[in-house]
C-alpha cells in the first residue's frame, strides 16, 4: 500500500470514527528499507506480513523477538501497522527540514548541519583560544585535556548520520 493511499485511509478512519483491532505479535523479521516487518500472532499463532515501521514522519524499528502491538485499518488483516513495540533498535522521525535518529547514538540534524559537527567545531575552536594579557598573550590552553575528553564524549554520543 503505498504511503499516500495509507495516509488517505487513517484519514477517512478518523473522520468517521472507525475503531481498528489490534493484536499482540512477536517480530520474526524487519525490513528496514522497506519499513515493514513480519510477526506472528501470540495469541493466534497467524502470521502478519507487510506490518507498517511508520507512515514515513516516524518510523519505529522493533527489535526481532520484541512483543508488538498492532493495530488493522478498517479491521482489515491486510492493513496492518504497528502501534508501539516494547523493544526498539531505532526509531526516526523527520520534519520538513529536521531529523532526530535515535539508535546506536543521536543524531539531531537540521538541513546538512549535525549537532555532533556543531559540538566538534565548537571545542575545537575553543581549544585553539588564545587570550592578552598584562605580560602578552597566551601560548598554552592549561585543560585542553579537559576540552579534549569532551569532544571524544560528545563524538561517542552524537552521531553525523
Amino acid at each position: 500500500m503505498s504511503l499516500d493511499k495509507l495516509k488517505q485511509t487513517l484519514s477517512e478512519l478518523q473522520k468517521n470514527n472507525t475503531p481498528t483491532q489490534t493484536v499482540w505479535v512477536e517480530v520474526k523479521e524487519v525490513d528496514w528499507d522497506e519499513k515493514t516487518m513480519v510477526a506472528l500472532g501470540i495469541d493466534d499463532e497467524l502470521e502478519y506480513y507487510d506490518v507498517l515501521l511508520g507512515l514515513g514522519s516516524v518510523d519505529v524499528k522493533p527489535k526481532v523477538g520484541s512483543n508488538c502491538l498492532i493495530g488493522f485499518i478498517n479491521n482489515s488483516e491486510t492493513l496492518p501497522f504497528l502501534i508501539m513495540a516494547d523493544e526498539v533498535e531505532e526509531i526516526d522521525v523527520k520534519s520538513e527540514h529536521c531529523q532526530l535518529k535515535v539508535n546506536d547514538g543521536f543524531l539531531l540534524k537540521k538541513e546538512n548541519e549535525t549537532l555532533k559537527k556543531l559540538m566538534v567545531d565548537l571545542l575545537k575552536e575553543i581549544q585553539k583560544m588564545k587570550f592578552t594579557t598584562n605580560t602578552g598573550s597566551t601560548i598554552k590552553l592549561v585543560n585542553k585535556p579537559q576540552f579534549l575528553a569532551i569532544e571524544n564524549r560528545f563524538k561517542d554520543f552524537l552521531k553525523d548520520s
